[in-house]
């Protein structure tokens, strides 16, 4: 059948797979044990919930997704903003959190549902490249910062990063050096592990050398925070409590959390595809994505999404199909019901470190560099969503970027390219007088490139264009308008074209429009021109002009 989803790698499942699939879902569960857990302390939710994020959600994204290595679960930046989203409506950590955390998960899927459903994937096309990066890196570094009372030892008030840090600066004869060590030593023992030994995961001989540190010498009792006890078992079935008055205060959080997780997601499972041969669907990403939201928010996670860290290493250690993932969560699962205990004097300081170890690779300050090179103007843009999201705010960082990307790009669609031509007599062609300084141009004749299409908002800058010509030059009689990079002309824009050739015409100035595409070409028909005038050439028109 065409639409199976499951069935089409289950019951056509190749046994050479097996291996490849068996080893890479072992190697996911062990890395994603601790990092869902530091994920979860990130959002504010039990460290336990982000073992339920990490184990319903995959399975789900395996029924429906088209991506057959993306490990599905939870990561930095969403959690960052689930924390964002929700801590100003309660406190981190209580029921009442953790009933809002349900009911944004709820929201997430059910939005990514509808989006796949009715194939709106293209509209994550609209958001600039600049935004996202500028975005992620400066999340990158909040959440980082974010994680200094558990390296330091001691609760940090202040939640804005500038507070942050001066609040830090100033409590520092308050460290907690056992903490410090701890983290210090947990980032030291990844670093090693993934240089030495890459087959092991570093955040798990973190886990183990933190646990066995804590327990050995109690460190507990000297101020050492950490988690204390895991509840065991799988995740209950439970209603998230769906009330409009939250389903509101949540909407910015949910639509923030919805298409920055999407594009996240999609970016690495389009990386791992385009390795692997094989095509991925945008919307079948946003319906399984949404699948694994919805029907998660039923056990007790929080917004989930694809991860770079964990896909990549899915997908290096073997990953050919999802089940994969599938022997991920099994894994996940078991580890609920028999081994939660194992991690009760894991310390805070150590999940801390496999965030900041997570998280440092999102700051992409070469990509900045390289957009101010090439061309400033997303430079710019990439520069004011990241001071927003660091100095203003995780949400409306991300809404001030794609606002003024929007912006940048509504200004310069108004003020188009444009280009006045003249003749290069050897070459026997026309080009942009500024690029070619030797190309010849004729005081009664003006020849203007328009390279955009028309429209309503930018017509009457080409407008004003030409009537700074016709004032600047008192011997212009003939006007020559090359339409060859017009793509596209409104109703609008037509009728300002029309009234430029009346205006003119009536100061003894010819307007006349060469070079017309197709369906520019139809507009004009349509308005009623002359067949002749649809059809005229820039060497004809400009040769017939004494």
């Amino acid at each position: 059948m065409k639409n199976r989803v499951v069935l089409d790698w289950l019951f056509n499942y190749d046994k050479h797979n097996l291996k490849g699939d068996l080893t890479a879902g072992l190697i996911v569960a062990i890395m994603l044990v601790p990092q869902g857990m530091a994920y979860a302390m990130l959002a504010g939710m039990p460290p336990v919930t982000g073992l339920y994020a990490a184990a319903i959600p995959i399975l789900l994204y395996a029924l429906v997704g088209s991506s057959r290595q993306l490990a599905v679960g939870p990561v930095a930046v969403v959690s960052l903003l689930v924390y964002a989203g929700i801590s100003p409506l309660a406190e981190p950590g209580s029921d009442e959190y953790i009933t809002l955390a349900l009911l944004l998960m709820l929201m997430v899927g059910v939005m990514q549902l509808l989006m796949g459903v009715l194939k709106l994937g293209f509209i994550v096309k609209f958001f600039s490249h600049a935004v996202i990066s500028a975005f992620t890196s400066a999340a990158a570094i909040i959440i980082a910062f974010s994680q200094l009372d558990h390296i330091l030892g001691f609760s940090i008030e202040s939640e804005h990063l500038v507070m942050t840090i001066i609040e830090a600066v100033s409590r520092i004869t308050e460290i907690n050096g056992w903490a410090l060590m701890i983290a210090a030593a947990s980032i030291i023992i990844m670093l090693a592990v993934k240089k030495y030994v890459p087959v092991l995961p570093g955040p798990l001989a973190a886990v183990l050398f933190g646990i066995a540190v804590v327990s050995w010498f109690q460190l507990n009792q000297e101020g050492v925070s950490i988690i204390g006890e895991v509840p065991g078992g799988l995740p209950s079935f439970v209603l998230p409590a769906i009330s409009l008055e939250s389903a509101a205060a949540l909407l910015p959080t949910a639509l923030t959390i919805t298409f920055i997780g999407f594009m996240e997601s999609f970016a690495m499972a389009k990386v791992i595809a385009s390795k692997e041969n094989y095509r991925i669907s945008a919307n079948r990403e946003l319906s399984g994505l949404g699948l694994a939201n919805a029907g998660g928010s039923f056990f007790g996670g929080f917004p989930v999404t694809g991860g770079f860290s964990r896909s990549a290493v899915n997908y290096d250690a073997g990953a050919k199909t999802p089940l994969a993932s599938v022997v991920t969560a099994l894994l996940i699962m078991l580890i609920l019901v028999f081994f939660t205990g194992a991690f009760y004097y894991l310390p805070n300081a150590v999940l801390a470190a496999v965030i900041i170890l997570a998280v440092y690779k999102l700051i992409d300050i070469k990509e900045a560099k390289s957009l101010f090179k090439i061309r400033r103007i997303d430079g710019v843009v990439w520069f004011v969503t990241f001071a927003s999201t660091l100095f203003i705010g995780v949400e409306q960082g991300i809404f001030i970027g794609i606002g003024f990307s929007l912006l940048v790009f509504i200004w310069q669609s108004a003020y188009p390219h444009t280009a006045e031509l003249g003749y290069l007599k050897k070459e026997d062609i026309y080009r942009n007088i500024k690029r070619f300084p030797e190309a010849a141009v004729k005081e009664d004749m003006f020849i203007l490139r328009v390279d955009a299409p028309l429209y309503f908002a930018n017509a009457g800058f080409t407008g004003d264009k030409l009537e700074q010509v016709v004032y600047e030059r008192k011997d212009l009689n003939h006007i020559i308008l090359d339409f060859s990079g017009v793509n596209s002309i409104d109703a609008v824009a037509l009728h300002e074209v029309e009234r430029w050739k009346h205006d003119f015409e009536i100061q003894d100035i010819k307007v006349t429009i060469v070079e017309m595409k197709g369906p520019v070409r139809d507009i004009f028909r349509k308005a009623g021109w002359p067949e002749e005038e649809l059809h005229r050439t820039l060497r004809k028109e400009a040769a017939a002009t004494s």
